[in-house]
């Protein structure tokens, strides 16, 4: 889905893109109402050619029939055609919108973490909705109000070169000039339409992240200040707003200015060849009621052409944020992990965060399989940025990682990941039911699987819930306490039964009275697999088999719990200060 990318900067092409999946349905419109739109112009001539009939008196009766019956047929040709388009239109123009949320989300979910970090969600999700909005009015616009007037003139400028070619040919070079000129204007006022984009993305970005952080601004009293800042944010989106409305105003203005005067020119000549003998009464009318449609229609193809550029402005500028590049891509070989004993190594890493100080600078360590490996140190020492790059959400600047002896950039992410369990200490949840949250470890999973999987993680909290399993767990788990968000995510990691499990200090947020329970089902989940734990509460590493102390990206310490205790280094530094703080906590 990466090949979206080559549409970052190129909105026209990413439009047609998606027509061309839906070519057939597209062709049946664009012939239907160019059909519609050639009928409905007819009609005039119909009117002339009735007209014509009806002046040469009742003797040409046969005529005047024959006249009525063209007419009347292209009127219900036009208005048949018109609902063929629109039927095919209603579902057509939805589906394509269905296409690029979807393209769109998918590329989207493929990006780095360091995306993410850069951006406000709340401004990602409503450009994907703007992006599949501004599509389905630009369809709309180009088929209902872009191409019927573009179609009406050209096709009432071949009927009035039935009554004088020379009135044609000055018509053309003036829609010409006219066109040339409306696209030129137009293109001069696209920083301001940006610009209005730009910011109505930011109002749609600031409500999003206010609201995900109600709690935080209610503890802080920020409502006044949220306030404050929400309104100085539309005011900034109402003055672009402003700005880009008045330049299409003008741009109407002067459109409307230059048609009124032309369509005057034209009846003024047509009424002057009809004194000269030059042209029947029928011509006269056919030229009055086609300038009045060039009238409309220019006037119409103007609005239109400038709430287009406005449109695509705002899907130009979606696109842009949204479609750039996937920084974390598979090797062009990248084959599946090949699971065996799940030995990890970290080869002289060298990593820094982009923008930031290097983390690691020849960094090294190995794992055997089955090893429960605890890494203890203060913050900022690396212990996160280990568990990052093992599951690669970044790439090393130097050296490798591998699994098994498997450099992990060169097997797809996918595979890296299915070897994976995480237990994290911020537990994330999806605002859907405790079943569907443990079941995200394993989605094929059975019913049966999944409690069992909550029993293993001691869940015995749902037994109390009125639905159980299916209980809704709320935005994030709002519904949940600390403790039991933290055993859904252990259930979930029992069900996945991945060969590689990291735990961030995964007892942090349970109740003493639960916290032994938890750790023995723990045990369980460890038993067998490859282990590292980052631990704050040292007492959870005391039947773990290695310790690593970090400080500033280095190991300053390794070994069994009980050798470094026996020593007089940092980690039993560590364990002393915890020990007292527990003593007067309890004192």
């Amino acid at each position: 889905m990466d090949q979206l990318s080559g549409y970052a900067r190129r909105p026209f092409a990413f439009v047609l893109r998606y027509l061309r999946r839906r070519l057939a349905s597209h062709l049946v419109i664009l012939t239907a109402v160019v059909g519609a739109v050639a009928c409905s112009v007819g009609t005039q001539y119909g009117v002339k050619a009735l007209v014509d009939a009806l002046s040469a008196g009742p003797s040409y009766g046969g005529g005047v029939w024959l006249a009525f019956i063209l007419l009347m047929s292209l009127i219900a040709a036009d208005n048949f055609l018109w609902r063929i388009a629109s039927w095919t239109a209603s579902f057509t123009f939805v589906r394509v919108t269905g296409d690029i949320r979807r393209d769109i989300f998918r590329h989207l979910t493929g990006h780095a973490p360091s995306y993410f970090s850069d951006r406000m969600p709340g401004m990602l999700t409503s450009r994907i909705t703007a992006t599949s909005n501004a599509v389905f009015t630009v369809e709309n616009m180009f088929v209902w109000n872009v191409l019927p007037p573009c179609i009406a003139t050209i096709a009432a400028i071949i009927l009035i070169g039935t009554v004088s070619p020379y009135m044609a040919l000055g018509l053309i070079a003036i829609a010409g000039g006219m066109v040339v000129a409306m696209f030129r204007l137009a293109a001069a006022g696209k920083p301001l339409h940006d610009d209005f984009a730009d910011k109505a993305a930011l109002v749609d970005g600031e409500m999003i992240d206010v609201i995900s952080n109600m709690p935080l601004v209610r503890a802080f009293c920020g409502i006044s200040h949220e306030h404050e800042r929400f309104d100085a944010t539309v005011n900034q989106e109402l003055t672009a707003r402003s700005r880009s409305l008045r330049y299409l105003e003008k741009l109407r203005l002067l459109h409307a200015a230059i048609t009124v005067l032309l369509t005057i020119a034209l009846m003024a000549w047509a009424i002057s060849l009809w004194q000269k003998g030059e042209a029947t009464t029928g011509d006269v009318v056919l030229v009055c009621t086609l300038g009045i449609s060039i009238l409309s229609a220019t006037r119409d193809l103007a609005v239109a052409l400038v709430d287009v550029t406005q449109h695509v402005a705002r899907l130009t500028e979606a696109i842009a944020t949204l479609l750039v590049p996937h920084e974390l891509r598979d090797h062009p070989e990248a084959g599946p992990l090949v699971k065996s004993g799940a030995a990890i190594a970290f080869n002289n890493v060298t990593f820094g965060y982009p923008g930031g100080d290097k983390i690691f600078e020849r960094f090294s360590l190995r794992l055997q399989p089955g090893q429960r490996v605890g890494l203890v140190g203060q913050s900022g020492g690396g212990k996160s940025t280990l568990f990052t790059l093992l599951q690669r959400f970044y790439d090393v600047d130097a050296g490798s990682i591998t699994i098994d002896g498997q450099d992990i950039s060169k097997v797809t992410q996918l595979s890296l990941r299915e070897a994976i369990s995480v237990v994290p200490q911020d537990i994330s949840l999806f605002h859907r039911s405790i079943r569907e949250n443990i079941r995200y470890g394993r989605p094929n999973a059975t019913d049966d699987e999944v409690l069992r999987a909550a029993i293993a993680a001691r869940c015995d909290f749902v037994e109390s819930l009125p639905e159980g399993l299916d209980t809704m767990v709320g935005d994030r788990g709002v519904k949940m306490s600390g403790g039991q968000r933290q055993r859904i995510a252990i259930a979930r990691a029992f069900l996945k039964d991945a060969p590689i499990l990291l735990l961030d200090e995964a007892t942090a947020a349970l109740d003493s009275e639960s916290e032994e329970a938890i750790r023995e089902a723990l045990s369980r989940l460890m038993r067998g697999r490859t282990v590292i734990a980052i631990a704050h509460r040292l007492a959870t590493l005391r039947n773990f088999d290695r310790v690593v102390v970090l400080r500033n990206g280095k190991i300053i310490e390794d070994g069994s719990p009980e050798r470094l205790m026996q020593g007089h280094g940092p980690y039993r530094e560590l364990v002393t200060q915890e020990m007292s703080r527990l003593a007067q906590a309890a004192a």
